[in-house]
């Protein structure tokens, strides 16, 4: 028994706003049948001695720890500035607000 019917296709269909003939209707439901029993079959593979997971290796994380290291001081940040006030970069204003 199909699960998909050319019924329920043409109802897509119209809603969808596709004009579709009858042997469109009847191929599309054809494959949409073929999706979704796929998908039983994977949903039939489920078990109780079988884990969910999301990826089929273990992942683990390759990343270095972060290490908190020597960090520059707002003046030697400032020190190769072209220009600067008050502890900050001052650049060339791009708006005509203040």
């Amino acid at each position: 028994m199909s699960a998909i019917t050319s019924e329920q296709v043409a109802h897509l269909a119209m809603l969808a706003h596709i004009e579709m003939t009858e042997e469109e209707l009847a191929s599309i439901a054809a494959e949409l049948d073929v999706i979704v029993d796929s998908v039983k079959s994977v949903s039939d593979a489920v078990s109780a001695d079988i884990p969910a997971t999301s990826h089929p290796i273990p992942l683990q994380n390759v990343f270095r720890e972060d290490v908190v290291g020597e960090t520059l001081t707002a003046e030697e940040a400032l020190s190769g500035a072209p220009d600067a006030e008050d502890g900050k970069f001052k650049v060339p204003a791009i708006l005509d607000e203040d």
